[in-house]
């Protein structure tokens, strides 16, 4: 049978098996025009489904396979490539599993072999998407793909990590578990499925047979053979049949049977029919003995009663009779929420889905909530308009005569009814923008992320006819590009919405205000301060003048304007402004992140000015809320355990600033995984901490493996990748490696003049590290050259006083010392060496390189007290320990 035939057969299947029984074989016998055997195979197919408990418990495929493959051979290959075959763990639909073994480790592997490939193009499509599917997922509570490739017949087959569990619901029930057991087990399955959505993958098959509980209580997720990208899901819903029969219709959702467009929400519905499964003991719906046509009509019609209803509760989940009525209700509503049959009323993400999970373990409100009365009397109107609409005629006299009445009242809700209007508008917009569009352009998230946006930006600039709506989405898509770090396409949104927003709103309006903080805020980013300052200030003053003392709007626009000046290097004024924003934000209702983000920058700001005991003492402050907030394991925290280490690092405490940052790493690893930027960035700095401790080797690993994973997840360009390429360029110089410490600083400005169109103090920073290099080739020429370019772009983007000035003079001036120019080297040494002495962060190295250049030019220049004075001073400095300044 070749693969036209297969398809002609699955295709009669499908329209067979949806017709009433006594129907099925005139209809086969017109379908097939005399084609006996034709006939017979899908006969026999129909005979299989219907032996089966419901159809809905297997796919087309397997019954397939009964079929055609009943006398199937044992399995030829005993081996594949460096793996033996031990047994089969199981078959389906797609193929075959195996437990194997590597020969040369002696580790235990699962392989995976699409059985008879010849069948269908299709069959083996699928199964490569789910071996591109595996390889591009990196996640604790994923099953990990190892290697894949074909037999010699051109069958394909992956291997993959092999999990010993239970699935998820046999785990709990022999385990006991309570009510918060399955919550915590549940929130993991969650988890893992946010990560597939992050990686723009669609999962539509989630039952607990995918989900695998191993003895400790980690959880596997497994069988991605039917998941989707994002971009790819708005493919014709009527494509094919078979598509829409690869499913487990226990556990799909409603749209999914109907064959309309899937997306995030699918897979919500099939987590809350796990839930439903774990709470209750007992699927939302019995679908044994009934047609694929009845199961349809259940599953997109019939609401199913709530887990807390269903007669097995009490006898199979322990302790679920002395949970309380209240608490019942809340695990009614996260259920029936995310299983809802309107998927608009489902949760939006499972995110949210998780967020709702960990309000019920803390005993705090759901943000879900039930059907209203008014959205289930719509429901009834809509399932039985025509009896509605003979009833409603005996009311319409009534109604007139009340209708006069509600004209007020009408009136003052139109404005509410605006924004919900809008709201759904962008709820709608975002919809759109993540459920459809074109393949995925790679495997980087950010590129498909860019890729989303873009489309997004084309989207949003189609929406004239509604300039606020218009002007909201250029903001937030805005904000999105600088986050990942496309600075001249957020620049372009950010203004484009400032003036529709000055056009809409008026020039003094907070909306405008809004706007001109966020591109302040970028103008900062790109290292643009006298201008961020400028915007910043003036979205504050409209503040100030709109808006009530106390509104948020004004406490978000003083902590910004307090962030420009702490990275402008205007610390005590940053300082004075932060703690004023602090007060706005300080609630009397426990921490906020807001409060926490300006508590942060104000621990910075006294970082930066040496204020060290008020730095560590607000970081702790800090990270006691960030606890509060989000977990002992949340970033946020990882991020606070950095700004301690930081702390030590600079006050040369370098083994307890080690130990916050490989808690950071840890944290974010388990978090993220190890593939992420966010890992990448705490590789990074606790790469820079071990170098501090000669520790050269295991730095340099770690920052090797931070630039991979950040080249992969943001290209080649990027102000990550040149920050790292810094730190692998100073530990070259430092090893002498100084061809390999050049390509570095060079590659690292070339990033930098390429995002900043050649204007930002970093550009300095890499030239300033470049001529470094020189100056140990001993070209002090050249190294020279480039220190005044740096300082030039200095000039051009910092304060006179500011550190990064001060340090790059005494370098200039130790290069023209070394090249025995004294008169030329004495002012650039006292330059800099005045800038350091008013920095309370001042690295000491320079301080005490700057002392000595003085002392030595003066003596050249027989100033012999002036001499004497710095050489006092630098044995004063040898006593006291070394600080190094975080932000250089």
């Amino acid at each position: 049978m070749d693969s036209t035939q297969w398809e002609r057969m699955q295709a009669l299947f499908h329209q067979t098996a949806d017709l009433p029984h006594g129907e099925q074989q005139a209809f086969l016998k017109s379908a097939c025009g005399g084609d006996a055997q034709l006939m017979a195979d899908v006969m026999a197919m129909l005979d299989a489904d219907a032996r089966e408990a419901s159809v809905l418990d297997s796919s087309v495929a397997q019954v397939a396979n009964q079929v055609l493959c009943e006398d199937s051979p044992p399995l030829a290959y005993r081996e594949f490539g460096p793996y033996r075959v031990i047994r089969v763990l199981g078959e389906g639909g797609m193929g075959v599993v195996y437990l194997a073994e590597r020969k040369d480790l002696g580790s235990l592997v699962a392989i995976k072999v699409l059985r008879d490939a010849w069948l269908s193009p299709a069959r083996r499509e699928r199964f490569a998407s789910e071996q591109r599917t595996l390889a591009q997922l990196n996640h604790p509570s994923i099953a990990r793909l190892y290697d894949a490739d074909a037999l010699a017949d051109g069958t394909p087959w992956f291997v993959m990590e092999y999990v010993e569990g239970s699935p998820l619901t046999e785990y709990c029930t022999r385990h006991q578990c309570s009510i918060e057991e399955r919550l915590q087990l549940f929130r993991a399955v969650c988890e893992a499925v946010q990560y597939a959505h992050g990686n723009a993958l669609i999962h539509r098959d989630l039952k607990p047979s995918n989900i695998l509980v191993k003895e400790d209580g980690a959880i596997r997720l497994l069988d991605f053979g039917i998941a989707k990208q994002l971009e790819s899901l708005d493919a014709s819903a009527n494509q094919t049949l078979t598509g829409l029969r690869l499913m487990t219709p226990a556990y799909a959702a409603p749209e999914q049977i109907r064959g309309d467009r899937v997306g995030i929400h699918t897979d919500v519905y099939s987590l809350g029919v796990i839930l439903f499964e774990l709470l209750a003991g007992q699927l939302p719906f019995d679908l044994s003995n009934l047609t694929p046509a009845e199961a349809a009509t259940i599953i997109t019609e019939h609401e199913p009663g709530k887990p807390s209803s269903m007669g097995k509760l009490k006898s199979t989940v322990p302790g679920a009779a002395s949970v309380g009525k209240i608490a019942w209700g809340d695990l009614d509503v996260l259920c029936l929420t995310a299983m809802h049959k309107d998927h608009q009323r489902r949760y939006r993400s499972v995110e949210a889905l998780i967020r709702d999970v960990d309000h019920y373990l803390k005993g705090e409100p759901l943000e879900a909530r039930p059907d209203s009365l008014p959205y289930k009397l719509g429901k009834f109107v809509r399932r039985n308009e025509r009896a509605v609409s003979l009833t409603a005629a005996v009311f319409v006299l009534v109604v007139g005569m009340v209708v006069f009445f509600t004209v007020r009242l009408a009136k003052a809700r139109n404005t509410a009814l605006a924004e919900a209007a809008r709201t759904q508008r962008i709820q709608k917009f975002m919809m759109n923008l993540f459920e459809g569009g074109d393949e995925a352009v790679g495997p980087s998230d950010s590129l498909r992320v860019v890729t989303l946006v873009d489309r997004g930006v084309l989207e949003a600039k189609t929406l004239n006819s509604d300039p606020k709506l218009q002007s909201e989405l250029y903001q937030n898509l805005g904000s999105i590009y600088q986050n990942l770090g496309k600075l001249v396409q957020a620049e372009s949104l950010l203004r484009s919405a400032l003036e529709e927003r000055k056009s809409v709103f008026g020039s003094d309006s907070p909306e405008t205000a809004e706007t001109l903080v966020a591109l302040g805020l970028l103008r900062d980013a790109q290292g643009q301060f006298e201008e961020a300052e400028r915007l910043v200030r003036e979205g504050l003053d409209i503040n100030k003048r709109k808006l009530s003392p106390n509104h948020p709007g004004i406490a978000r626009a003083t902590s910004a304007l307090g962030k420009v000046l702490e990275d402008r290097g205007a610390y005590d004024p940053a300082i004075h402004v932060l703690e004023e924003a602090v007060r706005l934000q300080t609630p009397s209702g426990g921490p906020t992140t807001e409060l926490a983000e300006s508590l942060t920058e104000l621990a910075n700001s006294h970082f930066y000015s040496g204020h060290y005991a008020v730095s560590e003492s607000l970081n702790k402050q800090v990270l006691a809320m960030d606890r509060q907030l989000y977990g002992e394991r949340h970033p946020h925290v990882a991020d606070d355990l950095i700004n301690l280490g930081a702390i030590q690092y600079d006050l040369g405490h370098y083994v307890e600033a080690e130990r916050f940052d490989r808690q950071a790493l840890d944290i974010t690893q388990s978090f993220y995984g190890k593939n992420h930027p966010a890992t990448a960035s705490a590789l990074t700095i606790l790469g820079r901490t071990l170098v501090s401790q000669g520790k050269i080797d295991e730095a340099a690993g770690m920052l090797r493996e931070a630039l991979g994973i950040e080249e992969q997840v943001y290209g080649k360009v990027h102000p990550r990748v040149a920050g790292t390429l810094n730190e692998l360029g100073k530990i070259a110089q430092q090893q002498g490696k100084l061809d390999d410490a050049e390509a570095d600083f060079s590659r690292m400005a070339e990033i930098y003049r390429s995002i900043y169109a050649g204007k930002h103090y970093y550009i300095g920073i890499a030239l300033s590290n470049l001529a470094g290099v020189w100056v140990d080739r001993k070209n002090y020429g050249e190294a020279e050259r480039l220190f005044r370019e740096a300082l030039q772009l200095y000039s051009e983007t910092l304060p006179a006083g500011h550190l990064n000035v001060g340090i790059a003079r005494v370098r200039l001036g130790h290069a023209l010392v070394l090249d025995h120019r004294y008169p030329d080297a004495e002012p650039e040494s006292l330059a800099g060496y005045e800038i350091l002495t008013k920095q309370p962060s001042a690295p000491e190295r320079w301080l005490q390189t700057a002392r000595a250049d003085l002392a030595q030019e003066y003596e050249a220049s027989h100033q012999l007290e002036k001499a004497k004075k710095f050489r006092a001073e630098l044995a004063q400095g040898e006593k006291r320990p070394p600080l190094v300044s975080a932000k250089n």
